[in-house]
């Protein structure tokens, strides 16, 4: 099965598409996507899909830097739940940690990894669609995007070793001394940011007015729409369960309510956290066994199970089947 992305992973993009004179509803409908689902950020879409409209949005732009251009209107927030427990963490290392467990549950296609030597660590972004395809975009939107992260993350006075890039030079190099100074690197053997190992056990700045807005955005919208708590409590709950912190208590504070509210706020909508929590299970539980792309304990790894004879049993008694018996049958 082709890997697929959100529709998040194209934030943005209507925007830049129309200044730069472009047509991004008819754009969108050249990759074969949606225009309407684009405001459904949570929405699954191939992500080949996704890495064709880049490339063709630089080729008729005739800009080389589309993916660049991407990144810098990206901040953490953008991640939305994800962002949360980002914050919570206390080190750079604890937060690319996490950051690597997730990418999953936004972009199928995109492997991110953390490398160690020498008092030197690399983070390194790779895109893998299945298919030989023109990237370039993606992996300058990949990398443009983490260092991003890792700058709103670190203290105001971190600053990486360099950042590079496996393609030749852009041909207008304003944008990238911009974002990234004169630390980039071009025609390397990998695509990534490079900075000192010490940095990994800094501590991370407190006080994100970016992570404050949203925050208080994810307030009133619970406050002032009922219909809404089901919705946000689902997003949440995807974000957490593979962190361990999948507890009423956790998405509670999330939305700025007591557990209280969540569970009252549930009831009025006709269901309960036990059962939100276990229909996104359910969700996912069905889209990674059907797609093959990972193994049974890691599948209950990203679903919170503690082992994968729980995720078994748990998936039989919900689908009358085990894992590998609906693998099997392709379902």
């Amino acid at each position: 099965m082709k890997p697929l992305a959100r529709y998040a992973s194209l934030a943005n993009y209507v925007e830049l598409a129309r200044s730069l004179g472009l047509d991004p509803i008819g754009m969108l409908r050249s990759a074969g996507l949606d225009p309407g689902g684009i405001r459904l950020q949570d929405r699954w879409i191939p992500a080949e899909a996704v890495v064709s409209l880049l490339e063709e949005t630089a080729a008729r732009s005739g800009r080389d830097d589309i993916g660049l251009r991407l990144a810098e209107l990206r901040r953490l927030s953008h991640l939305g739940p994800l962002s949360l427990v980002l914050r919570e963490e206390s080190s750079m290392r604890n937060a690319l940690a996490q950051l690597i467990r997730h990418e999953r549950m936004y972009n199928e296609a995109l492997h991110t990894s953390l490398q160690v030597a020498d008092g030197v660590a690399t983070v390194r972004i790779e895109i893998d669609l299945g298919v030989a395809a023109p990237d370039r975009q993606a992996v300058d939107l990949g990398v443009g995007v983490l260092h991003s992260l890792m700058r709103e993350l670190a203290p105001p006075t971190w600053r990486p070793l360099s950042v590079s890039f496996s393609h030749a030079p852009h041909v207008d190099a304003t944008l990238s001394g911009r974002m990234f100074g004169g630390l980039v690197r071009y025609d390397r053997d990998f695509d990534g940011v490079t900075f000192a190992e010490t940095d990994l056990d800094t501590p991370l700045s407190a006080g994100d007015p970016q992570m404050l807005a949203y925050t208080q955005r994810m307030l009133a919208d619970a406050a002032g729409n009922e219909a809404s708590v089901a919705r946000r409590t689902r997003q949440l709950v995807e974000m957490l369960l593979p962190t361990g912190r999948c507890s009423v208590d956790q998405v509670a504070r999330s939305l700025g309510v007591d557990r209280r509210t969540v569970h009252r706020r549930l009831e009025a909508e006709g269901t309960t956290f036990t059962r939100v929590v276990d229909d996104t299970r359910a969700g996912l539980a069905r889209h990674l066994v059907a797609g093959r792309r990972y193994s049974m304990t890691e599948i209950a790894v990203i679903l919170g199970f503690s082992s994968p004879s729980n995720f078994s049993r748990w998936f039989r008694g919900r689908f009358d089947c085990t894992p590998r018996e609906w693998r099997s049958a392709g379902r």
